[in-house]
């Protein structure tokens, strides 16, 4: 693991925190590759229910650091495209198998591939003081890293449009009001508040809970019949978790139920 970033856990809660403070957590190739093993360690570890992702400083992610990568304009179109399949795109594909939930803590500033980073997770809580710009436009660049398939799913197509072509900033309450975070808090409520949020779903029976999320993302690309069908298996194999025995036994026990995950 690098310096590069910080991951911990604790309580069933993994944290991924970005550590690049003086360059506002721009990603560079080695933290790409530690931040997509972090993923992957969390999705594998029975102690992990839930994952937190932020960062150190007063930036999220400020996107890729081209200061720190060879000057891109020498890069052939191979090279570059081969950067953004094998290192950058590790992160939302390994999210896409990852049924356990990512909560994103937007502490600052995302700006470019940074807010698209963002935007991969599960919820989003942003501190006040933070901020969004697709900032591709302004450098001549298109969102390589995802940005043009998750934005116009939070926010409908003309609004995304709106946002990839002028790259003006977003502030936190408008964020909210567009469905691109799910709340804003204080700055110093950010982590607690996070925290709280995934101590809740931790608590849940994560059974029922990584289901509804595999269901839900996969509800995408079905349609509503084929869902229906799937849905209806699901829920006959639900009933047989001792998750929901323990559930019902609780309830008439008039006591708190105790999950096991299985």
């Amino acid at each position: 693991m690098t310096d590069q970033l910080v991951y911990e856990v604790h309580d069933k809660i993994a944290t991924i925190r970005l550590n690049r403070p003086e360059k506002y957590n721009a990603f560079t190739s080695e933290m790409l590759k530690a931040w997509a093993s972090a993923l992957e360690e969390s999705q594998a570890r029975d102690d992990v229910n839930v994952v937190i992702l932020t960062g150190t400083g007063k930036g999220f992610c400020s996107g890729g650091d081209v200061g720190n990568m060879k000057n891109r304009t020498e890069d052939s179109a191979y090279s570059r495209k081969l950067f953004l399949a094998e290192q950058v795109h590790r992160i939302p594909l390994t999210l896409e198998q990852m049924d356990k939930p990512v909560i994103v803590a937007v502490n600052g500033v995302a700006t470019g591939a940074g807010m698209d980073m963002a935007l991969m997770g599960d919820i989003r809580i942003a501190a006040r003081s933070a901020k969004f710009a697709e900032t591709y436009v302004k450098v001549g660049l298109f969102a390589g890293d995802g940005g043009t398939w998750y934005l116009p799913r939070l926010v409908g197509l003309p609004k995304a449009l709106e946002l990839f072509w002028t790259a003006r900033w977003v502030e936190a309450d408008e964020a909210e009001r567009l469905g691109i975070v799910n709340k804003v808090v204080e700055d110093d409520q950010l982590m607690g508040s996070a925290y709280e949020m995934a101590a809740q779903i931790s608590a849940q029976p994560q059974l029922a809970v990584r289901m509804m999320k595999r269901a839900a993302r996969q509800s995408a690309s079905m349609d509503l019949r084929t869902h229906l069908e799937m849905a209806s298996s699901h829920m006959a194999a639900m009933y047989s978790t001792d998750d929901h025995k323990e559930a019902v036994t609780a309830f008439r026990d008039k006591r708190p139920a105790v999950f096991k995950g299985s």
